[in-house]
């Protein structure tokens, strides 16, 4: 396992905490292979190559299969993370690296998360009824190095995954763990309502903020809708290139009113969110300036919901790093 420590002094308190948490981790060597809940199936491999638009036959047609190099069905080599993944409601294992790391970094105020790369190796096919296992070992942890999303960490892991004792395929994944810019100034925009919603926090989904979309998270933070445009276009969600193709293009963005129309909604009844009374109404609103922005809708009823129904944004302060848009009927 390697660490960094050109980026800053070794005398750096903090940095010298997250490298020895690095060597411990990686001095507790790989963790205890984990067994996928399901083995290799048909089933899960017709879909995922509909899904990819994977239409090569062996995966999928016997006959095709038996004539070829395999003699029988296989199933594709980028499938081999599905295998072991965990679900909607796994948990990691005690002994991942990953997690042990990730909740160190968590400690120091690396709260916030982005996948950079991945690396995968296959060794050979695998086919419907093996039971794959996965073990994961942390490779190395870089940093502090100093990015477009804030000062941060590098933290590499290495997956195996095995049919009993024959290693079949490995990864490396990387993740940047970083601790986000704060720009938020202490005065909101005037007339921006903002609610502080800190029991929404254990059940939000948090976005990943990237160098392209951080100018709206500021913006939500100080009650601001801003919505990216590319010369005369806007666009929302944002993105990292011009519409019209024109690559040397550099986007700014706009504050919008806040004001429009429900162009669509759901009301959702289930599963339970954590901070939130069943039903509510997650509204897709079609602003006056002419983009469309998700979020929830607060303060109404879901029979008085109606495609048509005029609202304003609202922001939800759900802590320090994190505030969303929200929409509130425009009486």
């Amino acid at each position: 396992m390697t660490t960094d420590a050109t980026a800053t002094e070794a005398t750096d308190p903090e940095a010298d905490r997250i490298r020895q948490a690095a060597e411990r981790i990686a001095a507790g060597g790989p963790s205890a292979p984990v067994l996928g809940r399901d083995p290799v199936n048909q089933a899960m491999v017709n879909t995922w190559a509909e899904a990819m638009g994977d239409a090569n036959p062996v995966y999928t047609d016997a006959s095709a299969a038996e004539s070829s190099v395999h003699g029988e069905l296989v199933a594709p080599p980028a499938m081999a993370q599905v295998w072991t993944m965990r679900g909607l409601h796994g948990t990691r294992a005690e002994d991942d690296p990953l997690g042990a790391m990730m909740l160190a970094l968590d400690e120091e105020g690396f709260t916030s998360v982005v996948a950079t790369n991945s690396s995968q190796t296959y060794h050979r096919y695998l086919r419907p009824g093996e039971h794959v296992a996965a073990s994961n070992r942390l490779e190395s942890v870089v940093g502090p190095k100093q990015t477009a999303l804030g000062e941060g960490w590098f933290v590499t892991t290495r997956t195996t995954w095995t049919v009993g004792e024959e290693v079949v395929a490995e990864m490396t994944f990387r993740v940047l763990k970083f601790r986000p810019v704060s720009s938020r100034p202490t005065v909101a925009r005037e007339g921006a309502r903002i609610i502080d919603a800190p029991e929404y926090a254990d059940g939000v989904l948090r976005p990943v903020i990237s160098r392209d979309t951080a100018f709206f998270w500021e913006g939500t933070q100080v009650g601001e809708l801003r919505i990216q445009r590319w010369g005369d276009t806007l666009r929302h969600p944002p993105g990292p290139v011009d519409p019209s193709g024109d690559l040397d293009a550099k986007p700014d963005y706009i504050v919008a009113r806040g004001t429009g129309t429900v162009y669509s909604y759901v009301v959702h009844h289930h599963p339970k969110v954590p901070g939130k009374r069943l039903p509510f109404v997650v509204a897709l609103v079609e602003l006056d300036e002419g983009v469309r922005v998700l979020g929830e809708l607060i303060d109404a009823e879901p029979d008085d919901v109606y495609i048509g129904l005029p609202v304003r944004a609202v922001f939800l302060r759900i802590d320090e790093e994190l505030t969303l848009p929200a929409w509130e009927v425009l009486r």
